[in-house]
């Protein structure tokens, strides 16, 4: 390392927001870049190979070390020497353990603000998350920095980001160490690993026609370059003398586009510009709820087993379904920070950096899915997999229908059959009576034949019926008998009658023993 070169740390360097804040701050020479992650070396891409990283870790300009923030002497050695460190490490969101999250967000950022006292440090900057102020249940409309942390979170990932934020903000001006909190609200863009793919995955399987909700919660999403942007502005700021540092030493911030979206609208974009068909049927999310609480108990169960983290869970759903806006004011105006790619120019690249993605490029699955073997491949596997999807809507409907009616109301068996023989009596009677085109549209008619029955058959019929209820009265009659009753109760009292003595006896030879 040159003397003269100013140094820098981005912990968790190798995740996503953080790969474009390494990739910002070599680029435009801001800093050398020390990259810290878990890894026990760095794996590169073949673009960042060829690109500003690349080049950067040849000419010693940037450097990889292999760091576990949970063990305090390893984050020394790699603070060491540093003028700023940007900390943004912290496990995939979707992983609800608190133990992990517990070890790295909170003890790993206690590890961080230790060490660097102890250095001397002079700026640390935190990645916190606008899900510290939010409680899982109510949305937040355009929210600001004066929201307080609520008494509980949706889940161990946003609990724990909220302590590694507060304890960040306490340990400025210790030792002389200014520190801020980034919160980004929705990062996408080049290099997710999250939105794009899981997006993609469910519309290859068929999964992202529905909207979980009314499908108007309104977001703020933020371009992934406007993160790195917002990171550099604040240590900007912080490296400024006087008022400025002193007005943004110690401070939260929203950062956002600044351009809120309904949600569902901005999935459909990116799928839409995928090849993939927009979401349009909405489900309510509390319909959904029940289904994601046992999915995530199942992931419990089988998690340490192997299991895949769901996609489906409790938590997932609520974001899915309310809104989470901010006014980044007071960073705009304390940061200097204003989005540098606008919504519509981030969403673009987005889809063109995800091109292997797109419909066209989807692998062509041969023979029938493992699902639909396992179903028989018939008129029950195209109805519960959604091949048929007029049928699967009718089947709902109807299940619906019946259980609304005629169980969840609480009727006896013969009620509820008489309400169903009523229903399909009405549903044929109706039927029966429209025409044959309805705008445009064949009513497929059931022939009259259906209903008739040749004068055999109906002798048949009546013949069984008084069979059957001939046998019902001569078995009643047989029962109505006395020496009939009397010798049922004979054979029935005579096993009793034995268990009982044979236990007498076994209690006075226990007794001689």
């Amino acid at each position: 390392m040159s003397g003269e070169e100013r140094w820098c740390v981005v912990t968790g360097g190798r995740g996503f927001a953080a790969r474009h804040l390494v990739e910002t701050l070599i680029k435009y020479e801001i800093f050398a870049v020390r990259i810290a992650d878990l890894p026990s070396s760095i794996d590169l891409e073949s673009y960042e190979e060829n690109g500003t990283l690349g080049e950067a870790l040849r000419s010693g300009r940037a450097y990889y070390i292999s760091t576990d923030l949970r063990h305090k002497t390893q984050v020394l050695k790699a603070l060491e020497g540093v003028e700023v460190v940007f900390h943004m490490a912290a496990p995939n969101s979707s992983i609800n353990n608190f133990q992990l999250h517990h070890s790295v967000n909170v003890q790993g950022t206690k590890n961080v603000i230790e060490a660097c006292i102890e250095l001397k440090v002079k700026r640390l900057i935190y990645t916190s998350s606008p899900s510290v102020v939010f409680d899982g249940f109510h949305g937040i409309f355009n929210g600001n920095e004066s929201l307080p942390y609520p008494p509980n979170h949706i889940d161990s990932y946003s609990a724990t980001k909220a302590e590694g934020e507060a304890l960040v903000i306490k340990a400025n001006g210790v030792n002389g160490l200014l520190t801020c909190c980034i919160r980004p609200s929705s990062i996408f863009g080049p290099g997710d690993r999250l939105l794009v793919p899981s997006l993609v995955s469910a519309a290859r399987a068929g999964k992202s026609k529905f909207i979980i909700g009314d499908g108007n919660n309104v977001y703020d999403f933020t371009y992934v370059e406007n993160v790195a942007h917002a990171h550099i502005c604040a240590e900007r700021a912080l490296a400024s003398s006087g008022e400025v540092a002193e007005k943004a030493a110690g401070q939260a911030y929203f950062v956002t586009n600044m351009e809120p979206i309904k949600f569902w609208e901005f999935i459909s974009r990116i799928l839409e510009g995928l090849g993939y068909q927009r979401p349009k049927i909405k489900i309510p999310a509390s319909v959904i709820m029940p289904i994601a609480h046992l999915v995530e108990l199942t992931y419990r169960l089988f998690g340490p087993y192997g299991m895949k983290v769901p996609q489906l869970t409790p938590s997932r759903v609520r974001l899915l379904s309310c809104s989470r806006s901010f006014d980044c004011s007071k960073a705009k105006d304390q940061l200097g920070y204003s989005p540098i790619v606008s919504l519509e120019d981030g969403i673009q690249k987005t889809i063109e950096s995800y091109s292997h993605m797109r419909a066209e490029n989807q692998p062509k699955r041969e023979g029938p899915s493992k699902a639909s073997v396992y179903l028989g491949q018939g008129r029950v596997a195209d109805t519960l997999l959604w091949k048929n999807k007029r049928q699967t809507l009718i089947v709902l409907l109807v299940l619906g229908a019946i259980y609304y009616n005629f169980i969840a109301l609480g009727s006896t068996l013969i009620t509820a059959v008489s309400k169903l023989l009523l229903v399909s009596l009405i549903f044929l009677f109706i039927h029966g009576s429209l025409p044959n085109r309805i705008f445009g549209y064949t009513v497929e008619k059931i022939p009259a034949s259906n209903f008739h029955l040749s004068e055999e058959k109906s002798r048949d019929i009546v013949l069984l019926m008084a069979s059957s209820w001939n046998g019902v009265v001569n078995v009643l009659k047989s029962l109505c008998k006395g020496k009939d009753w009397i010798l049922f109760l004979k054979d029935f009292h005579s096993p009793l009658y034995l268990s009982m003595c044979t236990r007498k006896r076994s209690k006075k030879s226990m007794l001689c023993f």
